[in-house]
C-alpha cells in the first residue's frame, strides 16, 4: 500500500512539472510574438556620398601625336650583279656581310683573260682599219693625179686636131692626118672618163675606210668596257649585305652578288588610316612636312632619331587600307634597314583644347561635371583626338569647370560626391629617371653585363652604349629597370 501511494505521488509531481514547463513556454512565445509585432518608428534614410577624382578643364594649345609602327628602309640601295659570266679571280679586302666599303673600292675581280684577248683583237682590228684608211687616202691622191694627167692629154689632142685642120684648110695637110688626130682626141676623152670612174671608186674606198675605222674604234671601246666590267667597284660608301660570292666560284651574267646599302640615308615607312592621313594635309590637299620621332626599343638604351614626312605612297595596294607614308630621317645612327620601330607623328597644333584621361569620357563624348553643392551634372564634349590613354577635347563652354576623370556605374547626374583633387593629394612615387643613378654590386653588374652581351637582337651601337653605362660606378636606374624587365620576360 505504501508503494502504491508513493508511486501515485510521483506521477502527480511529474504531471505538475510538465504543466508548469508548458505554461512557461507559452509565456515566452507570447512575449517574443509581442516583441516582433511591435512596429518601430520609421528613421530617415541617409544619402550616400561617393568619392570622385576631379580635374579642372583648362583650355590651351596642344600638339596631337599620332603613334604608328613602321619599318626602317634605305633610301639608296644598290644590287651588285655580275655584268658577265666568269670565274671569280679575287675578292676585295673585307668583302663580307656587314662590312663597310668606300666609294671606288674594288669588291670583286673576275678572270679577265677572255676580255683581254677580245681587247687585243679589237686593237688589231683598229690598226688594220687605220692602215686601210691611210691606203685609201693615198689611192685617192693618185686617182686625182691620173685625172689631171688625162685632162692634160685631152688638151694636147685638141690642139693637135686644131693644127691638122688648119693645115688641111691651107692645102698642106691631108684628110687622113685629121682623122688620126680626131681618133687620138676621142681616145684621150675616153681616158678622162676612166680616170673619173677611178677617182669615184677611190673616194668610195675612203668613205668605206672611215666607216671601218669607226666600227673598229667602237669594237675597241666595247672590248675595253667588257674588260673594265671584270672589276666590280662600290658606287658609293656604304655597307654590304647578303654577300653570296666566294673566291674561285663561277658566276653567271647578271647574277646577284651582294647588296650595297647606304646607312646614312635612311627613311621610315609606316601606314596610317585614311582619317589620320587627312590630318596631315593642308588646305590645298598637299602633304605637310610634319616632324616625326622614331624610337627603337633596345633594353633601356632606346635609339631615337628625328625626321620629317616627305611623301606618300602612290597606291593603296591590294588588300590594304589607309596610306603608306615615308619620312626621311636625320642622324639615324644605330638604325638598320628592316628595324621595326615606333613612329610618333606631330600633327598641327590645336588651340582651345584640353587633355583628359580616356576614362573621363564615354563613347558619345559625355562627361560628368561638378556642379553646385558638389553634385554631378551631365555634359557633352567634342572629342577631337584619342591618343593612348588620353583624349583631346574641345573645351567650349565647360572651360574652367571641374570634370570627373574616372567614370563608374555608381556615378551619375544628380549624385553628390566628395571631390578629390589630385593637386591636393600626396604625389605618388616617381618612376626612376636616367638622372637617378644607383651603385651595383659586383654580382648584379656581372649578371647584367652577361645578359647584354648575349643579346642577339640588339645593334652593336646600343650594346656598346649599354656596356658603357654598366661599366661606370653609378648606373642610371632607368637603364637597370628596363634591362631587368627584359630579363624577367
Amino acid at each position: 500500500m505504501r508503494f502504491m501511494a508513493r508511486s501515485l505521488a510521483g506521477l502527480f509531481l511529474a504531471a505538475v512539472t510538465l504543466a508548469l514547463l508548458a505554461f512557461a513556454g507559452l509565456l515566452v512565445a507570447g512575449a517574443v510574438a509581442d516583441r516582433l509585432s511591435t512596429e518601430r518608428p520609421a528613421q530617415p534614410a541617409r544619402e550616400r556620398v561617393f568619392a570622385a577624382t576631379v580635374r579642372p578643364l583648362t583650355p590651351g594649345v596642344l600638339t596631337p601625336q599620332t603613334v604608328a609602327f613602321g619599318e626602317i628602309r634605305s633610301r639608296r640601295t644598290l644590287e651588285l650583279r655580275a655584268p658577265q659570266g666568269g670565274r671569280v679571280l679575287e675578292l676585295g679586302e673585307g668583302v663580307e656581310d656587314g662590312a663597310a666599303v668606300t666609294e671606288g673600292q674594288v669588291l670583286v675581280r673576275l678572270d679577265p683573260a677572255e676580255a683581254e684577248s677580245a681587247r687585243n683583237i679589237a686593237r688589231a682590228g683598229l690598226a688594220e682599219a687605220e692602215a686601210e684608211e691611210r691606203d685609201a687616202g693615198r689611192g685617192l691622191v693618185l686617182a686625182r693625179d691620173d685625172l689631171v694627167a688625162a685632162q692634160a692629154q685631152v688638151t694636147l689632142r685638141q690642139q693637135a686636131l686644131t693644127r691638122q685642120e688648119d693645115l688641111q684648110t691651107r692645102g698642106v695637110g691631108s684628110a687622113a692626118a685629121v682623122e688620126t688626130a680626131q681618133l687620138a682626141l676621142s681616145t684621150a676623152e675616153q681616158s678622162v672618163l676612166s680616170r673619173r670612174s677611178a677617182l669615184a671608186q677611190a673616194e668610195a674606198r675612203v668613205d668605206r675606210a672611215a666607216t671601218g675605222l669607226s666600227r673598229a674604234r667602237i669594237a675597241l671601246a666595247e672590248a675595253e668596257r667588257v674588260l673594265a666590267d671584270t672589276e666590280i667597284r662600290a658606287s658609293f660608301t656604304g655597307r654590304l649585305s647578303d654577300v653570296t660570292v666566294v673566291a674561285g666560284g663561277l658566276v653567271g651574267a647578271n647574277e646577284r652578288l651582294a647588296d650595297l646599302i647606304d646607312p646614312d640615308r635612311l627613311e621610315v615607312a609606316f601606314r596610317l588610316s585614311t582619317a589620320q592621313f587627312a590630318r596631315l594635309q593642308d588646305d590645298s590637299g598637299s602633304l605637310i612636312a610634319a616632324p616625326v620621332s622614331v624610337t627603337l626599343d633596345v633594353l633601356g638604351a632606346d635609339i631615337r632619331a628625328l625626321g620629317r614626312v616627305e611623301r606618300v605612297g602612290a597606291a593603296v595596294g591590294e588588300g590594304a587600307t589607309g596610306r603608306v607614308v615615308y619620312a626621311a630621317l636625320e642622324g639615324a645612327r644605330g638604325f638598320r634597314p628592316g628595324d621595326f620601330v615606333t613612329v610618333a607623328i606631330s600633327e598641327p597644333p590645336l588651340d582651345g583644347v584640353a587633355l583628359l584621361p580616356a576614362t573621363a569620357v564615354d563613347s558619345a563624348g559625355g562627361v560628368l561635371v561638378l556642379g553646385a553643392e558638389d553634385r554631378l551634372e551631365a555634359a557633352t564634349l567634342r572629342v577631337l583626338r584619342r591618343q593612348g590613354d588620353d583624349v583631346i577635347v574641345e573645351a567650349g563652354a565647360l572651360a574652367g569647370r571641374e570634370v570627373v576623370v574616372e567614370r563608374s556605374p555608381l556615378l551619375g547626374a544628380g549624385i553628390k560626391v566628395n571631390p578629390v583633387r589630385p593637386e591636393a593629394a600626396v604625389a605618388p612615387a616617381a618612376a626612376p629617371s636616367e638622372d637617378e643613378t644607383v651603385t651595383l654590386s659586383p654580382e648584379r653588374r656581372a649578371e647584367l653585363i652577361a645578359f647584354v652581351e648575349k643579346s642577339t637582337r640588339m645593334p652593336e651601337e646600343a650594346k656598346a652604349r649599354l656596356l658603357d653605362h654598366l661599366s661606370q660606378d653609378r648606373v642610371p636606374a632607368q637603364v637597370i629597370a628596363r634591362i631587368e624587365d627584359r630579363m624577367g620576360g
